[in-house]
């Protein structure tokens, strides 16, 4: 698509016609690498606002812990994968649209009519669904989805490219007040990494604050275990994050309770009061495509995601990723007002790690 038809936050678009977006797909059922799902047949003729240029993602699939460029896409509003054919992953994975699927509306003409998407594009998005794959030296039948192909769909982006930041600016997605702010945290992260090497290498104390770690500087308890809770609480009860020095005590030397990592991105969390969403069972393993069954407690809390705001190599990505919460981490609070709003994302603004 030409520069002036790049579709941008704001924006109202159409899902385009069945026929349309058929026309759109190549022999694997995707448009540049990015599959066209069954869970979003039925969107097809439907309107929504875009809520954000997709320039760039986190890679959570290669080793490399760092961002990959990514064209012609945007989110729309919120919407996320329901994994209905995906043998039910749980996810909850943003959907990726491209601007081939997509067209620009007025708001105010009315909508041509809905489409819940011909026989011929359910066929093909559902086999686009599953591949066949070589996992352990054995050929493997496993799911495929718009995560499983980010990697297909993208390509290699350098952290220090700075042409990034300014695509941010330019399509809308990040406010200069946001960006400066997230880039003084990392330059002070970065200094206080380099102090704490430095100190190393002269073999003086390391003050607590320069070790280095990108969690905040807490001693940890080696003799700590990494307790498991009884299930007690349930999708729509409030909870209270624990503080960080109460999970803390939580988690092993690699920062992991029973294999799940607590991640620095959670840390803006820590005190606040927030519904349960779901409690996942299964997930897609994005790197390779198993569904991954999970025995352990796992919760998702309503409207806490990933804001890439304190990880090199994650800033603003706009994937919105649900982490995950321990019991452990969590604390049941009577809700005495259901219809109370929630807590405030600027919450997130105001705490961030020392």
């Amino acid at each position: 698509m030409g520069r002036r038809s790049r579709l941008k936050p704001g924006d109202v678009v159409e899902v385009r016609s069945s026929a349309e977006i058929l026309a759109t797909l190549n022999g694997d059922g995707s448009v540049e690498g990015m599959p066209f799902m069954p869970e979003m047949l039925r969107h097809v003729g439907k309107r929504f606002t875009v809520s954000h240029r997709v320039e760039r993602i986190c890679d959570t699939i290669s080793s490399s812990h760092g961002s990959r460029r990514m064209r012609n896409t945007v989110f729309l509003e919120d919407l996320r994968c329901d994994g209905a054919g995906h043998g039910g992953c749980q996810a909850g994975c943003r959907i990726y649209w491209k601007e081939a699927w997509l067209r620009r509306v007025d708001p105010d003409v009315a909508v041509t009519g809905e489409d819940n998407g011909s026989t011929e594009l359910h066929q093909i998005a559902r086999r686009s669904t599953r591949a066949e794959r070589e996992i352990d030296g054995a050929v493997k039948e496993v799911y495929r989805c718009q995560a499983t192909e980010a990697l297909r769909a993208t390509e290699p982006l350098s952290r220090f490219d700075p042409s990034q930041y300014i695509r941010e600016l330019a399509s809308g997605n990040v406010r200069v007040s946001r960006l400066l702010r997230v880039l003084g945290q990392a330059l002070r992260g970065r200094l206080r990494r380099s102090l704490g090497a430095l100190a190393r290498a002269l073999r003086i104390p390391v003050p607590r604050q320069f070790r280095g770690s990108d969690h905040p500087s807490i001693p940890h308890d080696a003799s700590s275990d990494t307790p498991t809770v009884a299930p007690n609480v349930r999708p729509g009860e409030m909870v209270e994050v624990r503080s960080y020095e109460e999970i803390q005590r939580t988690l092993d030397e690699r920062h992991r309770n029973r294999g799940l990592w607590f991640d620095v991105e959670m840390f803006p969390y820590c005190g606040g009061r927030y519904r349960v969403q779901d409690r996942v069972q299964r997930i897609i393993n994005e790197r390779n495509g198993c569904m991954i069954e999970l025995s352990s407690d796992c919760l998702i809390l309503e409207g806490v995601v990933c804001r890439g705001e304190h990880s090199p190599g994650r800033w603003f990505c706009p994937r919105a990723i649900y982490p995950y919460w321990r019991e452990a981490w969590l604390r049941p609070v009577e809700d005495s007002d259901p219809s109370a709003p929630r807590d405030s994302p600027s919450r997130e603004e105001r705490a961030t790690p020392p």
